[in-house]
């Protein structure tokens, strides 16, 4: 009983959500993506998941070995960075993007700063824009589905949507999958399957997704109309980054303003670089950037300590 009433320091709230969990539950979520991708791009796709994840786990471990670190791999989160590593590639990518971009992640990124917990960039993001920016024919070159007669690398809908028409885009297949792109970006139903069951389950914040999908949508809307406003939301990375790499616990605010903001900067940064510079797509480089101010947008929203009186004068 006297358990009960001991005295602490604060905070005296406890969640018992472990990292554990938590990564667990983003790994399920992610998994319908990742079978879609598997049907509609064939057993390359499979092969490219299988070899980011397994990278990832080994790569964390052998590190934490090296370095005579406490192992870490039971919590799921290097099994969760190369899924989406792998779902940042396209489906024609060599296996050897996928084993080295999940290095790049892990050790680079991940373990070089600290470990979990103390990356101030998202590692599956990262590792993708060094992949893209050292490999840009490989990373930009999508194939076409195995629903598409003509199954040779063909354009995302953001080299047409861009030009400020829809074009013969039918929105089924923007939404079903069938069209060019990344392997575990393109069908938006299943992303979107799952970033409803994290928000339903309490693993993200709503503000940063729904935000983040808004702001993208009122920008074209104000620039191209109502039509094209809708199918910029559900083309290209934009619903894989506002749900599943956005909303990264040690990358993003930690408060309820503070991921507002995030969700704004990042739909803002996006559709200037989709609108306006020499780049159909910008979901990636605008997370990172907001990466980068998340510590600047906790010291200006700060949470206010309970009690607290206001000071006058």
């Amino acid at each position: 009983m006297q358990k009960n009433f001991a005295v602490t320091s604060s905070p005296h709230l406890r969640d018992r959500m472990s990292t554990q969990r938590i990564m667990m539950e983003v790994f399920l979520a992610l998994v319908p993506a990742g079978i879609a991708g598997v049907i509609l791009y064939g057993a390359q796709a499979a092969i490219l998941i299988a070899a980011a994840v397994i990278t990832a786990v080994v790569a964390e471990y052998a590190w934490q070995k090296v370095t005579k670190q406490k192992v870490t791999i039971g919590d799921w989160s290097a099994a969760v960075t190369g899924l989406l590593l792998a779902y940042n590639l396209p489906a024609n990518a060599p296996v050897w993007t996928a084993v080295l971009g999940s290095l790049l992640a892990i050790i680079l990124v991940k373990q070089v700063f600290g470990g979990l917990g103390s990356n101030f960039m998202n590692p599956a993001l990262t590792a993708r824009a060094i992949l893209f920016i050292s490999w840009s024919g490989i990373m930009g070159s999508y194939p076409a589905t195995v629903f598409h007669v003509d199954a040779v690398s063909t354009a995302t809908p953001l080299a047409t949507l861009n030009t400020g028409v829809v074009g013969d885009i039918q929105f089924a297949d923007l939404l079903l999958g069938n069209v060019g792109g990344v392997l575990g970006e393109t069908c938006k139903l299943a992303i979107i399957l799952g970033g409803v069951y994290l928000i339903v389950r309490n693993i993200i914040d709503w503000r940063i997704p729904v935000t983040f999908i808004a702001t993208v949508f009122v920008c074209y809307l104000l620039k191209d109309g109502a039509e094209v406003a809708l199918y910029q939301v559900f083309a290209g990375g934009l619903m894989l980054g506002a749900f599943f790499m956005a909303t990264d616990y040690v990358t993003s605010p930690t408060t309820h303003l503070g991921r507002i903001i995030m969700g704004v900067g990042c739909g803002l940064i996006l559709f200037v670089i989709r609108a306006f510079a020499n780049y159909p797509e910008g979901c990636s480089f605008a997370i990172l950037f907001m990466n980068v101010a998340t510590p600047l947008i906790n010291k200006f929203t700060p949470v206010k300590s309970f009690g607290e009186v206001k000071k006058h004068g």
